[in-house]
């Protein structure tokens, strides 16, 4: 159990730093959602979506 956790977490670490991806809100929102998806399904993809969104240039 405390290795999937382990895993977990450094997978939404790497999904929030690609959320940074992108020119512009759109693109990062996207970018976001895709790789929020990948780890934690469809609740991943919201999250990753909104934390690319906010991210300011």
């Amino acid at each position: 159990m405390r290795r999937f956790i382990v895993s977990a977490a450094a997978f939404s670490a790497l999904a929030l730093s690609l959320a940074a991806c992108g020119h512009n809100p759109e693109q990062r929102a996207a970018t976001g959602a895709i790789a929020g998806a990948v780890v934690a399904g469809p609740v991943g993809a919201a999250v990753g979506g909104a934390a690319g969104a906010a991210r300011p240039h």
